[in-house]
């Protein structure tokens, strides 16, 4: 099981060299919770995924879409995304998505994953993934910054090990809805079977 200073390592290992730390990232706007749906919505449905997940990308791709139609933009539920990185590259694309504006994070996070097979096999995976930062409007120097944040990084390992020990977050991706878990890609019934047996989901 991949712990912090692995992690962290390894996404060291694939930085840029010799790229300044140029700007100042604010650690409280970047680790806010993240969430699609209303607030007060009945049901939360707690997601773990790391960016570089296939079987993550798929989600976000073909099942999501279906639950955003049906529960989150209905006000049955909302979905909170938590960061579980597998390997330094994913680790920093979930600090980048986390320095994008927030008005902007799930549609750059959604472009990791629509793009995942394209930025994760580039000759220069960095650099692939900042340029989808900057079209998010997010500066060079924005975006050297937030590769450079070593607490920006150790938090987002925390969020992994905290998924860890409080869920027994094995793999990616998982969900935990009430008291259930839903381990893999599942398809859209699998979700709506659980989601309608919950209070205020029917």
């Amino acid at each position: 099981m991949l712990r912090r200073s692995f992690l962290v390592a390894a996404a060291a290992a694939i930085a840029a060299p010799g790229v300044a730390f140029a700007q100042e990232i604010s650690l409280e706007k970047a680790l806010a919770e993240r969430v699609i749906g209303k607030a007060d919505a009945p049901i939360t449905i707690t997601e773990y995924a790391s960016l570089t997940c296939p079987h993550c990308a798929r989600f976000h791709k073909e099942t999501l879409p279906k639950i955003k139609a049906a529960y989150i933009d209905t006000g049955k539920a909302k979905l909170v995304f938590r960061d579980f990185p597998f390997d330094g590259l994913a680790l920093r694309a979930a600090a980048l998505a986390r320095c994008a504006p927030q008005e902007r994070y799930f549609a750059v996070v959604d472009t990791l994953f629509q793009q995942q097979e394209t930025w994760s096999r580039a000759k220069d995976p960095l650099a692939a993934i900042g340029n989808i930062g900057k079209l998010a409007g997010m500066s060079q120097a924005t975006v050297d910054a937030c590769f450079k944040d070593t607490k920006l990084l150790d938090s987002i390992v925390q969020i992994r090990l905290d998924g860890e020990k409080t869920h027994g977050i094995a793999s990616t991706p998982t969900f935990v809805i009430g008291k259930e878990k839903i381990s893999g890609a599942e398809p859209f019934e699998t979700f709506d079977k659980l989601l309608k047996s919950l209070p205020g989901g029917a």
